[in-house]
């Protein structure tokens, strides 16, 4: 990572086991004070491998988190935990979506909720980091969920990215500084 200082919010991108959360988690790390992560994977009952996966995700984070799930309501919940902590860290919009997408929110809920986030994303006092999955760059989904999911995927990480100061690609646990462009 550059020693060039990050600016107050972020966003992590990356393919699955790329080193993203880590990468948001060092970033996090750096800033000083009180520090919330929102989980917005929703457990399916009965997933055991889900389950350990989240669990090994929990263990990676020190008693100096404060771990809150928020499955849909992203933008709400990053304007509350900002007037009380100094840092937040929500990995990951490609589950957030997926929730949403599961509910049948449709275009316009779908919208609305970004524009929640985005804004609540720029109005933040606290340093907010967050990650998600390029999944753009693989084959054409065969299905029209996933192309649907591909293509909101897209756009969600495109309205994310103009709203934050800083954005890195992680690939092979290699961080690229994206924006601001020129900065590596």
């Amino acid at each position: 990572m550059s020693e060039t200082p990050i600016g107050r919010t972020v966003l992590v991108l990356g393919g699955a086991r790329s080193g993203k959360s880590r990468l948001a988690m060092e970033l996090a790390r750096a800033t000083p004070g009180r520090r919330a992560f929102v989980a917005t994977c929703r457990v399916p009952f009965g997933d055991a491998e889900m389950a350990a996966r989240v669990a090994a995700h929990r263990e990676r984070r020190d008693a100096s988190w404060e771990t809150i799930e928020e499955p849909l309501d992203l933008g709400e919940r990053v304007d509350a935990l900002a007037r009380e902590y100094d840092v937040i860290v929500a990995d990951c919009l490609t589950l957030w979506l997926s929730n949403l997408l599961e509910r049948e929110e449709g275009d316009a809920g779908i919208v609305r909720r970004l524009d929640r986030l985005t804004a609540s994303i720029a109005a933040s006092r606290a340093r907010v980091i967050v990650v998600s999955n390029e999944v753009g760059m693989g084959i054409v989904p065969p299905t029209r969920l996933g192309r649907l999911f591909r293509d909101w995927q897209g756009l969600v990480n495109q309205a994310v990215a103009e709203a934050v100061n800083d954005v890195y690609l992680v690939t092979a646990g290699l961080a690229r500084r994206l924006k601001p462009i020129g900065v590596s």
